[in-house]
Order: C-alpha cells, then structure tokens, then sequence
C-alpha cells in the first residue's frame, strides 16, 4: 500500500510561482512512475505532467509546457512540481499519481494506482 501526500498549494498572483510536493510512503519511490494531474470546479480531471520509472521521457499537457517542471528525488520519497508563470486558468485541486514500474498511457488517469487527496492552487487576476 502506498500513501501519498501532497502540500505546497496555496494562493498566488498571477505571474507567481509555487512548488508541489508529493511524499510517498510504501515501497521505493524509485521503482514508481509519477504523474500529477489537476481539477478545476465544474471541469473534468486533466492530466498536468508525468515522470516515469526509470528516467524515460517526461510528458507535460500543452498548456502548462514551459511553465511547470516535474521532478522526483527518490533519496527523499519525494515528487516535485515546479509552477511559474502561474494563471487564474491554473486554479484547480492538484493531486499525484503514482504506478509501480513502467507505464504505456502516462496522460491517462487510469494508468495510475495510487492517488494523494490533493492540494488547492488557487491563482487571482
């Protein structure tokens, strides 16, 4: 069993920038893939960005590319994600992800096994 963490959310102004944490307890953080994904009221659950077992490539949704980083240290059980340049369109409830191994469908929330409660990033105009 795996249980995930996430903090960091928070307000901000438009043009900010607020850094994700996810902290993972379980097996070794090295062996998962790791996603993070985000809801906005009202709208349906989009994928945000993904960074797979194993060092393979990092996926990012458009609308976030450039401005958001993911990264994990797996000596800390530790996934990141970096948001700059944030804009009110970012508000949402941010959640990670998490699959033990590789993965085919990294965009897909399916894919993934594990999920934290979430954290709220709230970005004003």
């Amino acid at each position: 069993q795996v249980q995930l963490v996430e903090s960091g959310g928070g307000l901000v102004q438009a043009g900010g920038s607020l850094r994700l944490s996810c902290a993972a307890s379980g097996r070794t953080f090295s062996s998962y893939s790791i996603a993070w994904f985000r809801q906005a009221p009202g709208k349906e659950r989009e994928f945000v960005a993904s960074n797979p077992w194993g060092g393979g490539r990092t996926y990012y949704a458009d609308s976030v590319q450039g401005r958001f980083t993911i990264s994990r240290d797996n000596a800390k059980n530790t996934a990141y994600l970096q948001m700059n340049n944030l804009k009110p369109e970012d508000t949402a409830v941010y959640s990670c992800a998490v699959r033990s191994g590789p993965i085919m469908r990294p965009r897909d929330a399916s894919t993934y096994d594990y999920w934290g409660q979430g954290t709220q990033v709230t970005v004003s105009s």
